[in-house]
């Protein structure tokens, strides 16, 4: 388990909003005026399984108006980089959010990110301000989410 907060080359939401393309939607979400959890995973990663039910509690505690999570699929294995394969995991695993395919590492790179899963931070006006690398940080995640909805923006 290790936790990081540090500072990426990428501070905004623009590399995930430019990737494509989408699963669970039509293309990039509109995210303005929310808090935005971003999800990098793969669906064959046991720590990946064990943050998405994690994720689910806390968009269900907060709700959609204040809170977006966003999905990127980043593949580590050959058969991680099959869409339709993709698509039953994220049924599998009731992941609902939209995901987008981050098959060539372009979203993973732009915020160097270094291990999967890793969830970034973003306020309500898209910057970001904490990572989390691996499992076991739900109430650490909570704590900030709840602390930058509560911020005047």
């Amino acid at each position: 388990m290790i936790a990081a907060l540090f500072l990426a080359a990428a501070t905004s939401l623009a590399p995930v909003l430019a990737a494509a393309p989408w699963a669970n939607a039509a293309g990039p979400p509109h995210l303005a005026g929310r808090v935005t959890v971003v999800d990098v995973f793969t669906f064959s990663c046991i720590n990946c399984k064990h943050v998405t039910p994690e994720l689910r509690k806390l968009r269900d505690s907060i709700g959609s108006n204040d809170l977006a999570i966003v999905g990127v699929h980043a593949p580590e294995l050959p058969e991680e980089r099959v869409h339709k394969n993709v698509v039953q995991a994220l049924k599998d695993q009731d992941i609902t959010w939209p995901v987008v395919y981050d098959d060539n590492f372009s979203v993973w790179n732009a915020y160097g990110v270094s291990a999967w899963p890793t969830q970034l931070v973003f306020d309500r006006r898209g910057k970001l301000r904490a990572t989390y690398v691996g499992e076991g940080y739900d109430a650490q995640l909570e704590r900030t989410v709840r602390a930058l909805i509560a911020e005047k923006t």
